[in-house]
């Protein structure tokens, strides 16, 4: 970001002239930039249907406490992809539609997101593993926006998602995946996270500009980040920062989520814990006009070949998303085992979630000891961590996440990135929810460590072995195996 050395990273609302002075520079990025118009953007969403509003229909799914069905699904091709969406929004019964982004355009590497366009064109194959919207430009975002009978959101994995945020704002999305915390660190190796805050930041502000003229777009944090053994309390803790930094730009719907772990009681209490802090803290820092709704990410680690074993687990997760009463669910597909599923299988995996969610629809989880237990422990958790983190920073979110994750204070488990501290160790316990083998520099207080070290010692004994990484092995493998928790055999 040219400009970003002037900017004192702080969590502070932009100013309109700066935003449009780094917006000259941001639309340069590629040639569709040229397309953008900010106004003529805001009047096509406008002219939107409701119906086809991602936030008009979270809001309908939160008065009714229904939970909603969503894919993830992405080609090269603006005809194909068309098609793909349409079979999942017919055929699926999806009540909400992705377009999931390529992985050169997550890099900004536009020639080669325009190579593999063409590539895909001759060869009549699938070239990229997504759709790169940024090289189809706003026409071509509005070609899939406008067949879709559906809301349709971008999810990517992009550090840095300007110019993808201002074309496919323009090109008629309704919602925008992603975050400055959640879409550096399990996904880039050498970005900063200073630079990503104030990436990000643009995108909130172009989301509040948006919405100061009466449209209303869905900002959601991504909340699994590597999705392997990730503790509930260090997914919460980045969502909630990513939620306060969002809504500090002036967005005013936000959707956060969190990546199913395997254990019910502590999915249920993670989903539950998350909702009740977000608007907690949300109101702490003056954003009570934010609408908080959640989502929950089915199983995001190995999954099993055989395909009947596959819906077993999509079915476990569907049973989690109705049960903790999530707003959304995102649905994995029965070939997740082996690579990018057919049209026909990722409308599969849907139809069978809806099917789960249905026949639980008038059902509730009891609150228990266990629940309340649970609950309790990773609201105490992530109050520490984001205590820690308001503390470092002297109050300010931003400066805060940077000087957390520097710190160590706030560590994600097998992250890619080069600023996390990569400290703490996650393993299961005797009951397969995810526990701390070590805490690393988490400001945790003794009773929460002891607690972690007692949970794994059960699960040692029960096992007759010592406390070992080997236990992390076994439970990252577990779920392909038929198993939740990684027992020796």
């Amino acid at each position: 970001m040219e400009g970003k050395k002037h900017m004192q990273l702080s969590n502070k609302k932009w100013d309109l002239d700066y935003f449009l002075s780094q917006r000259q520079e941001a639309l340069k990025a590629w040639p569709t930039g040229a397309e953008v118009d900010l106004d003529e953007g805001i009047a096509y969403q406008a002219a939107i249907p409701q119906e086809k509003r991602f936030v008009s229909k979270l809001k309908e799914a939160l008065a009714e406490g229904r939970t909603l069905i969503q894919p993830r699904a992405g080609v090269p091709l603006v005809n194909e992809h068309i098609v793909l969406l349409s079979h999942l929004e017919q055929e699926g019964e999806a009540d909400l539609l992705p377009t999931t982004i390529d992985s050169y355009t997550r890099l900004n590497r536009y020639e080669d997101a325009q190579r593999g366009i063409e590539e895909s064109k001759v060869s009549g194959k699938a070239m990229l593993n997504g759709f790169p919207a940024v090289n189809h430009g706003v026409k071509g975002c509005r070609l899939v926006t406008s067949a879709l009978k559906k809301p349709v959101q971008v999810r990517h994995g992009t550090p840095d998602a300007r110019l993808l945020c201002e074309i496919t704002l323009a090109g008629g999305f309704t919602s925008f995946e992603g975050g400055g915390i959640s879409y550096n660190i399990p996904y880039a190796k050498a970005v900063p996270m200073q630079d990503t805050l104030l990436y990000w930041q643009y995108v909130d502000r172009l989301v509040g500009l948006y919405e100061e003229r009466g449209i209303s777009i869905n900002r959601e944090p991504f909340g699994p980040l590597t999705g392997t053994l990730v503790p509930p309390s260090i997914s919460n803790s980045v969502a909630i920062l990513e939620a306060l930094l969002a809504a500090e730009q002036g967005v005013k719907n936000i959707t956060v989520g969190y990546g199913q772990c395997g254990n019910l009681i502590q999915d249920v209490a993670a989903i539950r814990a998350l909702e009740k802090q977000t608007k907690v803290y949300l109101k702490r820092f003056g954003h009570e006009d934010v609408v908080v709704s959640t989502v929950l990410h089915q199983w995001m680690g190995g999954f099993p070949a055989d395909e009947a074993k596959a819906f077993a687990v999509i079915c476990w997760g569907s049973a989690v998303a109705a049960l903790a009463n999530a707003t959304k669910v995102i649905v994995k597909s029965p070939h997740e085992a082996l690579g990018v599923p057919t049209k026909e299988a990722n409308a599969a995996g849907l139809r069978a979630t809806k099917q789960v969610i249905m026949m639980l629809a008038d059902q509730a989880l009891a609150s228990g000891e266990l629940l309340e237990r649970e609950m309790a422990v990773i609201q105490e958790e992530t109050d520490c961590i984001l205590e820690r983190t308001l503390e470092l920073g002297e109050g300010d979110a931003a400066l805060g996440t940077v000087r957390a994750f520097e710190a160590g204070v706030i560590d994600v488990p097998f992250a890619p990135s080069r600023y996390n501290a990569g400290k703490i160790m996650p393993a299961r316990d005797n009951h397969g929810a995810v526990r701390m083998l070590d805490t690393g520099r988490l400001p945790f207080t003794d009773k929460l460590k002891d607690f972690h070290k007692a949970m794994i010692q059960q699960r040692a004994d029960a096992e007759h072995r010592g406390v070992s990484f080997q236990m992390v092995i076994d439970d990252i493998y577990a779920i392909s195996k038929g198993r939740l928790v990684g027992r020796p055999h």
